[in-house]
C-alpha cells in the first residue's frame, strides 16, 4: 500500500522528504551569518594538545557521511588516529615524502607560490593535534565472498564529504588543515587498511594552539569566482 509518508517505485521504497522552509528575509540573514562565520576558517598549523572527547570526532564523521555519492555507495572510510605512537610513525613518514618534495619534486614556481604562506617539510601538527582523521576512498567494495563491486564518481564523492567534514570542523570551534603528502601510499600501510583503500586526504583536528598566526590574506572578490548568465 501506498501512504502519503511512502511510496514505492520500481519496487524500491521512497520516503517523502521533509524539509524547514524559511521567508526570504530569514533566508538572507541565515546565508549571510553562515558566510560570516565560516569566512573566519583557516588552515591552522600551530596546534593546541587539548584533549577532544572521542564523541565530537564521532559527529564530526556521522555529519561528514551525509555527504551525496555516486549511487549512494558512501565510497569512504575514516580512519581515526589518536594513538601518539602512530601519529610519530605517520609524522616522520610524512615529513620524508615532503622533503623529497620541496628538495625535488616542486618546480621553481610552485615553491615562489607557497612561499608567502610560510610553509616547509616540518609538521608537527601531525603530533601535537590530539586527532588525525585520514579520509580513505574506495574505487571498489569487497563483499565477504570476495566479489568486487565498483563504486561511481569516488574522488568526487569523497571530495564532498571532506568539504562536510571541513565545515563540521570550523562549526565546533576547532581548527583543521589540509594535509596532502604526496605520494600518501604510506598511510594505507601504517593503518593496515585493506586493498580496495586509497589515501585521499590527512587532517589534524583540535584547537588553535594560543599564539597561532596566519597568513595575511584575502579570498577572491565574488565577481571573480562567480558568472551570472
Amino acid at each position: 500500500m501506498q501512504s502519503e509518508e511512502s511510496i514505492f517505485i520500481d519496487g524500491y521504497k521512497h520516503i517523502r522528504f521533509k524539509n524547514e522552509n524559511f521567508n526570504e528575509v530569514e533566508i538572507l540573514k541565515r546565508t549571510n551569518d553562515y558566510f560570516e562565520w565560516f569566512n573566519k576558517r583557516r588552515s591552522i598549523r600551530d596546534f593546541s594538545d587539548k584533549e577532544i572527547p572521542i564523541e565530537v570526532i564521532e559527529n564530526l564523521i556521522k555529519t561528514a557521511s551525509t555527504a551525496p555519492s555516486g549511487a549512494n555507495k558512501q565510497p569512504w572510510t575514516f580512519c581515526v588516529v589518536k594513538s601518539s605512537e602512530i601519529k610519530k610513525k605517520i609524522r616522520i613518514a610524512a615529513e620524508a615524502e615532503e622533503r623529497k618534495s620541496y628538495e625535488e619534486r616542486m618546480s621553481e614556481e610552485w615553491l615562489k607560490d607557497l612561499k608567502h604562506l610560510a610553509t616547509n617539510a616540518n609538521k608537527p601538527f601531525l603530533e601535537t593535534a590530539p586527532y588525525l582523521i585520514v579520509v580513505f576512498k574506495k574505487p571498489y567494495d569487497i563483499d565477504e565472498s570476495g566479489k568486487k563491486h565498483q563504486n561511481y564518481y569516488v574522488n568526487e564523492s569523497v571530495g564532498l564529504a571532506c568539504g562536510l567534514l571541513i565545515s563540521a570542523i570550523h562549526n565546533a570551534g576547532l581548527v583543521t588543515l589540509t594535509h596532502t603528502p604526496s605520494p600518501m601510499r604510506f598511510l594505507e600501510k601504517i593503518l593496515k587498511r585493506p586493498s580496495n583503500e586509497r589515501a585521499f586526504l590527512l587532517l589534524p583536528v583540535g584547537y588553535a594552539s594560543d599564539r597561532t598566526f596566519v597568513p595575511d590574506i584575502t579570498r577572491k572578490k565574488l565577481d571573480k569566482v562567480m558568472k551570472i548568465y
